[in-house]
């Protein structure tokens, strides 16, 4: 798979557990006669596209939220992140990722990339309520483990991601709790690396798909495109 170029997801390569996070329980119910199918045949069953690479458009600031009730959300959060210390950078669209693209940017300290991530589009049959993540990579990876990885999501991101990362889901965290927990969780295997501004952030999170979608090569999950 090249770097960069889209690729889709083989729904038959894919944990039980893995299809109804991504599809949502009712769809993978849905699929599972054409996955069963696929994989007694031994072929692939092209699913969702998948984006290797990300970036990162920067928008003017206004009133966000698809709604008054997820504005208020949107506020709400903010103020709890930045009263915890972090730092604002701006909001940033990013068209490659599913549903869920909005999101406000922040550094935590010298070595945590945090991001709010919404979606702006209220009909959209899977949108998600907003929620915070942080990334933060290691200055020594002997253990094994390159970055750690948090997040306020409802269940753990799908596909699972690297094994090279120390993933931490807590939906029912604050900001502040999202935070410390998060520094906790990179303290018990060293030190992160240093954040340099807006490119270092930028930077964390294309990193960090790198990572995964090298871990989903692996795997066998990504298909690739047909042309045209």
């Amino acid at each position: 798979m090249l770097p960069g170029v889209p690729a889709r997801l083989d729904l038959a390569a894919l944990t039980a557990d893995e299809l109804q996070a991504l599809l949502g329980e009712g769809a993978a119910q849905g699929r599972l006669p054409d996955v069963s199918r696929a994989r007694l045949e031994g072929r692939p069953l092209p699913g969702p596209v998948l984006h290797t690479a990300l970036t990162f458009e920067a928008q003017a600031e206004r009133v966000w939220g698809a709604s008054p009730e997820q504005a208020r959300s949107l506020l709400a959060l903010d103020a709890g992140l930045q009263a915890a210390g972090a730092e604002l950078l701006g909001v940033y669209y990013v068209p490659q990722l599913p549903e869920i693209r909005h999101q406000r940017a922040y550094l935590f300290g010298p070595e945590v990339a945090a991001a709010l991530r919404w979606s702006e589009t209220p009909d959209s049959p899977r949108a998600a309520r907003p929620l915070v993540q942080a990334v933060t990579w290691l200055r020594d990876r002997a253990s094994g483990v390159a970055c750690v990885f948090s997040t306020t999501a409802a269940e753990a991101p799908a596909p699972a991601l690297s094994e090279e990362v120390d993933v931490r889901v807590l939906p029912a965290a604050s900001p502040a709790e999202l935070l410390a927990a998060h520094r906790a969780a990179v303290l018990r295997h060293g030190r992160g690396g240093k954040v340099a501004g807006l490119e270092g952030w930028v930077r964390a999170w294309q990193e960090f798909r790198a990572l995964n979608v090298s871990a989903w090569t692996r795997r066998g999950l990504l298909l690739d495109v047909p042309e045209g």
